[in-house]
């Protein structure tokens, strides 16, 4: 007996060790680091969280006016935003959004590219011919592609606060994050070593960041009366970006709610007959 508390002992304290140091450590990097964003309210956060049509579409208007100059979004179709659970624009809308753009086809008869308007089947166009070319156009830095940007991007939320994120099924970090940053533009502290074609940022890793402020307030004008600033553009563009990376989320949502109803009848059923197969059986 003595001998199996000696071991249990043994194993058990380096643990405790592990925990302890961990505990300490992820405050401490947290506190060296990047401020936290803030938690936003999001219509698409939660169990039964959904999109709201209006804000991505407003999203959508800030990233063709804005961001779609320096990122691509090479998993976005014209058609896609007009299927259900997006932006769900008409399709008239988005035939006249797709022919607003030349797209290089080909080839010919004669074995040449040629540009024509765009389709619904075409994806969304590239700002840049490529890597280099956008490089080269932003002092070195690259625009990263907003197909799944808002899942992959995120920040540390340390202990105990991720297991209360797995309980309350909370996974919007990544737009948090984003909404952060394009609030987080400011003037540097004194004594802070700002690399030359850097900006200031405060929840920028390193808080240097090569994109300068992209949005200012009144720079896109909204038609349903929607506050135009800052804050407000970089929600809208933040919801539309989870849209981008999560289009089937409300799919996923419901079909999930519906499984665990079924689940849980299923259990039920099976508890009950259990019972009635085994009643007479003596135990």
């Amino acid at each position: 007996m003595s001998n199996t508390m000696s071991f249990r002992s043994s194993l058990l304290r380096p643990l405790a060790v592990a925990s302890l140091v961990i505990g300490l450590a992820v405050p401490a990097l947290a506190a060296e680091g990047a401020p936290k964003p803030s938690r936003e309210d999001w219509s698409f956060a939660g169990p039964f969280g959904k999109f709201d049509r209006a804000q991505v579409q407003r999203g959508f208007q800030v990233f063709k006016e804005v961001c779609a100059s320096c990122h691509s979004a090479h998993l976005l179709a014209f058609r896609n935003l007009a299927q259900p659970g997006g932006p769900e624009f008409s399709e008239a809308q988005v035939k006249a959004v797709a022919e607003g753009y030349q797209v290089q086809d080909g080839p010919n008869d004669a074995g040449d590219m040629f540009d024509r308007p765009g389709r619904l089947s075409d994806r969304w166009p590239s700002p840049f011919p490529n890597e280099q070319a956008a490089r080269a156009s932003n002092g070195g830095a690259f625009p990263p592609d907003f197909s799944t940007l808002a899942k992959a991007r995120t920040y540390e939320v340390g202990f105990p606060g991720f297991l209360i994120d797995i309980v309350r099924q909370y996974q919007e970090q990544g737009p948090d994050y984003i909404h952060a940053l394009l609030n987080g533009y400011k003037e540097p502290p004194e004594g802070f070593n700002l690399p030359e074609g850097a900006h200031y940022n405060a929840f920028f890793p390193g808080h240097a960041i090569k994109m300068p402020q992209p949005i200012s307030d009144d720079q896109v004008t909204y038609t349903d009366g929607t506050p135009q600033t800052v804050d407000q553009y970089s929600r809208d563009v933040t919801a539309f970006m989870m849209w981008l990376a999560e289009p089937h989320l409300e799919t996923r949502k419901r079909v999930g709610f519906q499984v665990m109803i079924f689940l849980i009848i299923f259990a039920g059923l099976l508890y009950f007959t259990k019972k009635k197969v085994w009643k007479s059986v003596e135990h």
